[in-house]
């Protein structure tokens, strides 16, 4: 019997700002909460000193498989970093990046999913465009990142690292690698961190990071147990 080496893939959504911080080799880690049934949850019907106080389950599904315990709530979150399947893949699985994209007008009408994966696209992070067989007459409708096919993706990832933390955790160094951009403009001025659309700048990236993450919904000040990806680029 032969068994199958191939990394596995999975998709995974990014920002305009976020896909030019990949491509510029600006961005290397994401974030993402730790859900459901996965948070390590403390049951105050045990003992204080019974070393299996916290849990958390361990299969995605809380129907089956198996959970992880801890005595305390970080202890907890280390057994779900080694022994929980991340939904995001482990090292050496790959993400194939969605995002917002268009193919020939010509095609508005047509769903993804009809589309011949010979089409030309274009992505308006960039400008960027995918040609193949024909060149792209006009740009179409832009069409959202999660209607994105495999097909007409063109950003490749290898995961390198999965851990779990809290999210307040991350040092300046992790907030840089999370794709938030050195503002040059007045370098006399020292070191300036911003996030590409927000115009508000920190001599932190941790604080420049934040209004990223609140930007786009999350909560900040609750800091949240999340799944830390890292990641290097590699060839579609």
């Amino acid at each position: 019997m032969t068994i199958s080496t191939q990394p596995k893939e999975r998709p995974i959504l990014f920002s305009a700002p976020m896909i030019r911080a990949i491509l510029e080799g600006r961005k290397t880690v994401t974030r993402r909460v730790v859900k459901g049934f996965q948070i390590p949850t403390e049951d105050t019907a045990i003992p204080t000193g019974d070393r299996h106080r916290w849990s958390a389950i361990g299969q995605r599904d809380p129907r089956y498989g198996f959970c992880v315990f801890g005595s305390t709530e970080a202890e907890c979150a280390k057994e779900l970093e080694v022994y929980a399947p991340c939904p995001y893949g482990k090292p050496g699985d790959r993400l194939w990046v969605r995002e917002t994209w268009a193919a020939d007008a010509q095609v508005d009408s047509i769903a993804p999913r009809d589309l011949s994966q010979g089409e030309p696209i274009q992505y308006p992070a960039d400008g960027a465009f995918r040609q193949t067989g024909c060149a792209m007459l006009t740009p179409g409708k832009s069409r959202p990142s999660i209607h994105m096919p495999r097909w007409a993706s063109r950003i490749l990832l290898e995961i390198t690292e999965v851990r779990v933390e809290r999210l307040l955790d991350l040092s300046e160094e992790q907030a840089k690698a999370e794709g938030v951009r050195l503002y040059t403009d007045h370098a006399e001025l020292g070191d300036w961190w911003h996030v590409e659309g927000i115009e508000t700048y920190s001599a932190d990236p941790r604080k420049s990071f934040e209004l990223l993450w609140s930007s786009v919904g999350g909560d900040w000040q609750s800091n949240p147990w999340v799944w830390v990806v890292e990641f290097k680029r590699v060839t579609p």
